[in-house]
């Protein structure tokens, strides 16, 4: 048997890394998780809106339905175990028109076939009762949804690795990988940063999110082919400058290619309102104070309420989307063998939303697409 440095290493220490490491070590491996950034969860997972799905939108039999579901079951069961802060608040996706009514029958019908709980129609009246400031024609309520401490949440992940004897290791770019020759497996991996080194692993999985391409591209027989297009789905967040008017998440339908401009009440108590999407060439985080007055006009359909010149800019964030934008809505790529040919490896690509919430998931089928 070949001797390995570790049994696997990962690509990229955001969320769903942390996740895939977690996962693996409880399996009783040893693992390392590579990240470029000289702190973990820098990338999307820092720059999304830490809201815990429950998994209604989702295409029957998608990854995406699957993985958010259980993942989101996990997941609170995790936060309550490492006592990170979470508030299960509930959600409200809102018809601001009578004529939006059917597509929230249609989301019902969905969150059920995907065994969503707690899933209902409310009227107005009932909706009202909830939340008075709102403005709907019905709305839908998710008691499972809410917001958490992200950061915490991947904090906790790294500490569960490195009890179990792995390392995360920051400031360590992924350069490339190499399966090796004898019969038992394995890849060698080139690490860069202030100490370029070399290891060896018998399991490989890469989850570096926005550069998930660029790094399948540098395994050595990686097929191109099988790679998808990289497009990057910019949203930005306004931050209200008062107090926050609904205690639960207010969504109104999705849009082409996500769930559109929603309201959330951070764990600080915090009014923000966010993402918008915008596709963009190259990543890049600056929010236009320009933009408020689409923000404006959007939110006031749903809180008429909303006061002139309290929204300020605050952060934003880019999807890694495998799909353009007048193309659907992709599903997750988790790929094994079968896709790459490349035995002991997994590849992930377009882990967006609700990548945070599904990563728990994401991590044991990385595991089990390994035969773990």
């Amino acid at each position: 048997m070949a001797e390995f440095d570790f049994d696997a290493v990962v690509v990229g220490a955001g969320a769903v890394g942390l996740a895939c490491g977690y996962a693996l070590s409880r399996r009783g491996l040893t693992v390392a998780v590579l990240e470029q950034d000289a702190a973990i969860g820098q990338g999307v997972s820092s720059r999304n809106s830490e809201v815990i799905h429950g998994g209604l939108y989702y295409p029957t039999g998608s990854l995406k339905a699957r993985l958010c579901v259980s993942g989101r079951r996990m997941l609170y069961a995790f936060l309550d175990a490492h006592h990170v802060a979470y508030d299960r608040c509930g959600k409200l996706v809102v018809a601001t028109l009578e004529d939006e009514i059917p597509r929230l029958e249609a989301i019902l019908d969905q969150a059920t076939t995907n065994d969503v709980e707690g899933m209902r129609m409310l009227t107005r009246d009932e909706a009202l009762a909830l939340e008075p400031e709102l403005s709907c024609a019905a709305a839908l309520i998710s008691p499972e949804s809410g917001v958490f401490d992200s950061h915490g949440y991947m904090l906790a992940l790294q500490g569960e690795i490195e009890q179990a004897g792995g390392a995360v290791v920051l400031s360590t770019p992924f350069e490339g990988a190499s399966p090796l020759a004898h019969g038992d497996g394995g890849f060698k991996v080139r690490a860069g940063g202030a100490e370029p080194t070399t290891l060896t692993c018998r399991y490989l999985v890469t989850a570096p999110g926005l550069s998930a391409q660029g790094v399948a591209a540098h395994i050595e027989g990686f097929p191109s082919a099988v790679i998808p297009e990289a497009h990057f789905g910019k949203g930005m967040y306004f931050r209200l400058q008062g107090k926050a008017p609904f205690a639960r998440l207010i969504y109104p339908p999705p849009i082409p290619g996500a769930l559109g401009t929603h309201y959330r009440r951070d764990l600080g108590g915090q009014a923000v309102f966010g993402p918008d999407l915008a596709y963009v060439d190259e990543p890049n985080y600056v929010v236009d104070p320009g933009a408020a007055d689409s923000f404006y006009r959007y939110i006031r359909k749903f809180w008429p309420g909303l006061p002139d010149g309290s929204l300020a800019p605050d952060y934003a964030g880019v999807r890694p989307k495998i799909h353009g934008p007048d193309e659907p809505q992709a599903d997750f790529r988790i790929d094994g063998v079968d896709v790459h040919g490349i035995p002991g490896l997994v590849t992930l690509f377009g882990i967006e939303s609700p990548g945070l919430t599904s990563s728990m998931a994401i991590g044991d089928e990385a595991a089990r697409t390994l035969g773990l």
